[in-house]
């Protein structure tokens, strides 16, 4: 017999998750392929790892640290001949605007917001990556930020159920040398491709990864659009280097930690 009180707790669990919009992601998520008997596994499961597949051509397991210099600019920053649609390119002005007046604008990530993907990549936070026949886990040392790339070969969630998330779901599969990772599922607000550049729910990012130099470094050629705030395709080419000797530690944004910055010490405008 069902012990009632446990039954009532869950229940009312439940519920408060419901009404908080924090109703279970396997729920909403697309289910990753089946076993032989027809039922979904997750990524994780042993059954799933163990199908036989291809080798891949590369492990990414380690930690990377993107190289930033000249050549390799952390920033996402719009092509020269970008044309951003009317509302992005207000935010856009009034950022530089800011910039040139020595002011922070809308500087979300200081008030502890997740910084989202791109962004997430190419800080100066090294990334620790693990990789699974199914699936890789990245781990930024910036704000211990999660990212998950599936390659058991599922779907992207349809658009209407999928839940938003800063750094999106994103599906990869392999091509030859290369591994091409597709992001969608992205939120609409707090999030930013870079410094005054807005991301919305329609962002589209691809990314072409490989390693180069013998397995020295990590190289990212990125593919974006995003119709609502700019036409056409966006494209970066972006290098890391594995850095054996960095290790990923546990890392909160807290607010009160960051009262000495500016930008958490006046509206958000």
């Amino acid at each position: 017999m069902t012990n009632e009180k446990p039954f009532r707790w869950a229940c009312a669990a439940l519920a408060a998750m419901s009404v908080l919009g924090l109703e279970s992601s396997v729920a909403a998520q697309s289910p990753a392929p089946p076993d032989e008997h027809g039922v979904p596994m997750g990524a994780l499961a042993p059954a799933s790892i163990a199908k036989p597949r291809a080798k891949p051509p590369f492990d990414l397991t380690g930690t990377w640290l993107h190289g930033g210099g000249p050549n390799n600019p952390w920033q996402f920053s719009p092509p020269k001949d970008a044309k951003l649609t009317p509302a992005a390119q207000a935010e856009y002005d009034a950022y530089r605007k800011a910039v040139a007046a020595g002011k922070s604008y809308k500087d979300d990530i200081g008030h502890c917001w997740p910084a989202g993907l791109p962004i997430i990549m190419t800080r100066v936070w090294p990334i620790a990556m693990i990789q699974k026949p199914t699936v890789i886990y990245m781990v930024s040392g910036f704000m211990n930020s999660v990212r998950i790339i599936y390659l058991d070969g599922r779907k992207h969630t349809d658009p209407d159920v999928v839940i938003s998330s800063f750094n999106g779901e994103s599906i990869g599969h392999w091509e030859n040398d290369t591994l091409v990772v597709d992001t969608t599922g992205f939120v609409n607000d707090y999030h930013w491709v870079d410094n005054g550049i807005p991301a919305s729910d329609q962002l589209h990012v691809i990314e072409r990864m490989r390693l180069i130099d013998n397995g020295a470094n990590l190289e990212i050629k990125y593919t974006m659009t995003d119709p609502k705030n700019w036409e056409g395709e966006w494209s970066w080419t972006k290098r890391w280097r594995r850095v054996d000797d960095q290790e990923i530690t546990e890392a909160e944004c807290l607010p009160d930690l960051n009262e000495h910055l500016l930008s958490t010490n006046t509206d958000r405008k």
